[in-house]
């Protein structure tokens, strides 16, 4: 069974470049939709992560900032720590740190950097995370929370051992994808590796925050009809498989609230990240339930 519920974070996770006046007025917009933390992913043609959270919290004054999630495998774990530390610094101590392996092999072809098997890449983000814990660690004037995503038995291990955040993905890679494909876990499957995971931090005194990202936010009082294309790419899959998949959040905003509520009772989900496209359709749902 999920742990006592904690209080509710959101995040919102802005994905496009653009000029600074308008980043800027995005990141501001987060804040006052309500928003906890401002997220950058760590794609090639979106964000760079480090400029872009340095000037968000230039634009801002009460979200964290946030990586979401850093591909490891375009880091040196050295180099990486010296970027942490000095953008740590220069937004004020607000700064959490997302880790993952990465899972678009294309990007690593067009950077000239090795993609790796599942094991080697594993084994790289354990090295990262070590060398970022020995470095920020001797600084004991900064801590910047550690969040670790990922579904798979290591990478659970990883995150029972070293995170702050544990992060799910309710999607997996299509086999044999190398541009990022992904496909809808289904619920009793999260619901699974969520309690792997908890199996695996028995022992642990301080237990992760677990955070979820959520793909889609549909606001209709029609949810049959607005999962119907998600049907068409995704075989086999029904309705109401759909409408229970937990990255999916559809209906009106009563609904929409309600099955939040329901995912943190079932999952321990407590911080969810949505991505920027929904950040608007999402904002009074985060209004409802802030604080609670």
């Amino acid at each position: 069974m999920p742990r006592p519920s904690r209080p509710f974070r959101f995040g919102a996770s802005l994905l496009l470049p653009g000029p600074a006046a308008e980043w800027r007025a995005r990141c501001r917009r987060a804040e006052e939709l309500g928003y906890d933390v401002i997220l950058v992913p760590d794609h090639l043609g979106m964000v760079a992560p480090f400029p872009a959270l340095v000037a968000a919290a230039g634009a801002t004054e009460r979200p964290r900032l946030g990586t979401f999630v850093l591909n490891a495998g375009f880091w040196n774990p050295v180099l990486l720590a010296r970027e942490v530390a000095t953008t740590a610094a220069l937004t004020d101590g607000r700064l959490e740190l997302g880790l993952g392996t990465g899972y678009v092999q294309s990007e690593h072809e067009a950077a000239g950097l090795p993609y790796g098997s599942p094991g080697e890449r594993v084994a790289h983000l354990r090295r990262t995370v070590e060398e970022l814990t020995r470095t920020l660690d001797a600084d004991e004037s900064t801590h910047v929370p550690l969040m670790i995503g990922g579904n798979g038995e290591r990478m659970l291990q990883l995150a029972a051992e070293h995170a702050d955040i544990a992060a799910f993905a309710g999607a997996r890679l299509v086999p044999g994808s190398t541009t990022g494909q992904l496909a809808p876990v289904a619920a009793a499957e999260l619901a699974g590796r969520v309690a792997r995971y908890l199996e695996l931090t028995e022992g642990r005194a301080e237990k992760a925050e677990l955070n979820l990202l959520v793909q889609m936010v549909i606001v209709t009082e029609d949810r049959e009809a607005a999962v119907r294309p998600l049907l068409e790419r995704v075989p086999g899959l029904t309705p109401e498989q759909a409408l229970e998949l937990p990255i999916l959040l559809v209906g009106t905003v009563d609904e929409i609230t309600a099955q939040v509520l329901a995912q943190r009772e079932r999952y321990g989900f407590s911080y969810l990240t949505v991505l920027e496209p929904y950040m608007e359709a999402f904002a009074p749902v985060v209004a409802a339930l802030a604080g609670r």
